[in-house]
């Protein structure tokens, strides 16, 4: 049986490797744990080794730029360095015994292995995280089961098992792993337990040994392993490994505690457990918290770095500025609460506020396309249509998909587009499509309890509409104090595309088409 050695993940910056030096040679026999080679990076060196006992095959050369799960070498387990030979053992009784060796794995049961790795998701997607295993390791799976959840930093999808077998778990959760890594393998139905048996009657006849073999692997932590003793604090040389050979799981890290830096105060605290001591005099009285004081680290998603990095380019690559207004939202309310009742049994979904900012945008950017409009190097780029994106937050994160040609759309339509695309984010189902483009963005603080904000550009739009919530507040109307339902409207844009006659124009004309909704349906 083959085995694949690959090139491991060695830090989220960290994108490719060059192989050294070869510690073994192509064709010498290795045994587990064992190093065979030294890979460096742009930060450190580290050393390769061996996954299982067997037959080394060089696939790289000294010198090779290898990438983060590119194959370095194979090992032929089982060995054709010697012959499976009956043993010839010399009894008491002068006679010579034969002792059956224990046989390789059979070829049937090794093609019987199916290496599971991560598909191409988009072009610009080069990484991506393995965020749960929705299957265990050693479980039975079904072709086309569902049998872990990825996650770019763009979109959640799941990965389906390609055959039916038992899964081997590689990679664990939380890995982050470039496109085309192995993340696990599927084994033929109930592969794993001949080679069980076959092991018994060797483990029967061995000596039994209370001490464990230390090997290049005892004390060692797993990349994963490393990584929390490290936020923790905690030495690797304090920690008792679990795993194969002696190696530090994930699991000893994270059940590892830290022990205080001082050698003395650990000694005087051993030495003291169970002795008696005297009585000292009452401490003075001092204001103590009461209750758990702890800290909770979560690692950050795909979706919530690219959301930060990106957030942070625009405040640093645009001349961002907001401009403020308001609307009565008597008329809409109005409207709303007389026809809401119809429009559902007609239509089959409920009619919100969306679709009526949704419509009132899409006639504004026609007076006003600067708005809609995008830079590209040198060159503006104003479009005929209206891709109106909107922001949804969902259980993972900030999202924003796209409604295509929503100027061409009824407000029915509108708003099942908004309905279906907000379960789909809530699902984490939108696709790399859905969320791609957009010519203008509408987000909505209000839902929330937001009074005011200045809502950030979603690059590379120039300029972003930004919804708050509605308040009775005291107004005057022809000449009296009344109170009606008022929103605050925000509009963020870019200084360097949109002036400030045409962001003020925009919004004003959003405001009038909000007041007066019959402006809408006649276009005027």
């Amino acid at each position: 049986m083959s085995l694949t050695i690959k090139v491991p993940p060695v830090g989220e910056s960290i994108t490719e490797v060059t192989l050294s030096s070869w510690k073994k040679k192509d064709g010498d026999t290795v045994k587990m744990d064992e190093v065979i080679a030294e890979l460096e990076s742009d930060k450190a060196t580290f050393e390769l080794t061996a996954e299982a006992d067997g037959v080394l095959k060089t696939q790289a050369k000294e010198g090779d730029t290898l990438p983060i799960g590119a194959v370095v070498a194979i090992i032929e387990e089982g060995g054709a360095v010697e012959e499976s030979k009956p043993a010839a053992v010399e009894s008491s009784s002068k006679e010579t015994v034969a002792v059956p060796a224990p046989q390789p794995e059979t070829p049937a049961t090794a093609a019987s292995s199916l290496e599971v790795k991560v598909p191409t998701v988009g072009e610009s997607i080069t990484e991506v995280t393995l965020s749960r295993w929705i299957k265990k390791d050693g479980d039975t799976v079904a072709m086309d089961e569902a049998i872990a959840e990825l996650e770019s930093d763009k979109a959640t999808f799941e990965l389906t098992a390609e055959k039916a077998g038992v899964l081997k778990t590689i990679a664990q959760e939380g890995d982050v792993l470039p496109i085309g890594a192995v993340v696990c393998t599927i084994e033929g139905s109930g592969a794993a337990k001949p080679a069980a048996t076959a092991a018994a009657p060797a483990a029967a006849s061995a000596p039994v040994t209370t001490e464990k073999a230390t090997t290049y692997a005892s004390g060692t932590p797993s990349p994963a392993a490393a990584k929390i003793l490290a936020e923790k604090g905690v030495d690797a040389k304090g920690v008792s490994g679990t795993g194969v050979a002696g190696r530090i799981t994930k699991e000893d890290a994270l059940l590892a505690e830290k022990v205080s830096e001082n050698p003395q105060v650990n000694k005087e605290a051993l030495k003291d457990v169970g002795s008696p001591k005297p009585a000292a005099a009452a401490p003075k009285t001092e204001t103590v918290a009461s209750g758990p004081r702890s800290d909770r680290r979560e690692k950050m998603s795909s979706l919530r770095k690219t959301v930060a990095r990106r957030l942070v380019a625009v405040k640093n690559e645009t001349a961002m500025l907001t401009t403020f207004n308001e609307v009565d939202m008597s008329p809409i309310m109005e409207l709303r609460t007389k026809y809401k009742d119809k429009f559902k049994e007609k239509h089959g979904v409920g009619l919100g506020f969306m679709s009526f900012f949704t419509k009132a945008v899409c006639e504004a950017l026609k007076d006003w396309p600067a708005v809609g409009a995008r830079i590209e190097g040198e060159e503006i780029v104003y479009s005929n249509f209206a891709d109106i994106s909107i922001a949804v937050s969902a259980p993972k994160g900030l999202v924003v998909p796209v409604i295509r040609n929503a100027e061409s759309m009824s407000l029915a339509e509108i708003e099942k587009a908004v309905a279906a695309l907000a379960v789909k984010a809530r699902d984490g189902k939108l696709t790399l499509e859905e969320m791609s483009g957009g010519t203008f963005t509408i987000t909505n603080g209000g839902v929330f309890g937001s009074m005011m904000s200045t809502p950030i550009l979603n690059s590379p739009q120039s300029a972003i509409l930004g919804m708050h919530n509605i308040i009775e507040r005291p107004v005057a109307v022809n000449g009296q104090v009344v109170i009606r339902p008022m929103m605050y409207l925000a509009l963020s844009y870019d200084h360097r595309i949109i002036d400030g006659r045409e962001s003020v124009s925009f919004l004003v004309r959003v405001k009038q088409l909000l007041e007066d909704p019959s402006r809408l349906l006649l276009g005027v």
